[in-house]
């Protein structure tokens, strides 16, 4: 018996709507969102910025987000799918064997970091007009939160589990047909985030940093990335590119180039704004 277990046992869906399922996963973005909302109207007021202009902000993010994040995943893991069949990735329909809702199951942190990243370029020169890196500085806060209930969705969901623990410790889940305990590799995680966001929210209301252009910007990629880097060492393999590579994951090989980008915004000579 594992002593220091305990099993989870969730379909990953909260009720049905006739025959549509409302998922956990699809809550916590919606909780995720809801919170981003309002903290980036909290920090506008701060600044002096119309609050009119969250609604394209939360239209751009929204999209960036979710085009991202499922390219990325096509991308960096499933490229075989997005050679043979590009359509499946944009629908959240399936039509092989018979039409099915399926959601779009098949999301990247990576590719919604790039995404973001880009929709905050374009908000900034449409809407903001001020430098992309003055609204990247305030947008990763709300992000950072955003990652902690993506991470629960997947606890919900049991997928992007851990590695076996080998102990009695860790949690079964049933949905997989196991009867041994993993890591709760999406737990560790998202308690990582919650440092991470508890730091950019501190730095950002209690220091001055958020007048060095950057250097908010750089400090999320190098936590939030060494926190997905460290977390990868607790994660059943996802595939992708890692075997080819070794030593690393895929996740652990993506996270590099964001952690040393991190360092070069929070510590780059300030002589010019981006």
């Amino acid at each position: 018996m594992h002593f220091l277990s305990f099993t989870w046992d969730s379909d990953g869906v909260l009720f049905h709507i006739g025959s549509f399922p409302l998922r956990y996963y699809s809550l916590m973005f919606i909780i995720a969102f809801s919170l981003g909302w309002w903290i980036m109207k909290k920090i506008y007021e701060n600044e002096g910025i119309s609050v009119e202009k969250l609604d394209p902000l939360f239209i751009y993010t929204v999209i960036a987000t979710l085009l991202g994040a499922r390219l990325g995943h096509f991308i960096f893991y499933e490229p075989e799918v997005f050679l043979e069949d590009p359509l499946s990735v944009f629908l959240p329909f399936e039509f092989s064997p018979s039409f099915r809702f399926t959601g779009f199951q098949g999301l990247a942190s990576h590719g919604a970091a790039i995404g973001i990243i880009i929709a905050m370029y374009l908000y900034s020169k449409k809407i903001i007009q001020k430098p992309v890196i003055w609204i990247l500085d305030r947008i990763v806060i709300p992000v950072a939160l955003g990652g902690i209930f993506v991470r629960l969705g997947n606890f919900f969901n049991s997928e992007i589990v851990g590695k076996p623990t080998n102990t009695d410790f860790g949690v079964i889940f049933k949905r997989l047909g196991e009867d041994f305990p993993r890591h709760p590799a999406q737990l560790y995680e998202s308690f990582g985030y919650v440092i991470v966001f508890l730091i950019l929210w501190a730095v950002y209301w209690r220091t001055n940093k958020k007048d060095q252009p950057g250097y908010i910007f750089g400090l999320f990629l190098v936590l939030l990335w060494t926190v997905r880097f460290i977390a990868e060492f607790y994660k059943k393999s996802q595939g992708g590119f890692e075997s080819a590579l070794g030593i690393f994951t895929t996740g652990q090989w993506l996270s590099i180039p964001f952690i040393i980008a991190g360092f070069y915004f929070m510590f780059r000579k300030r002589n010019h704004v981006a």
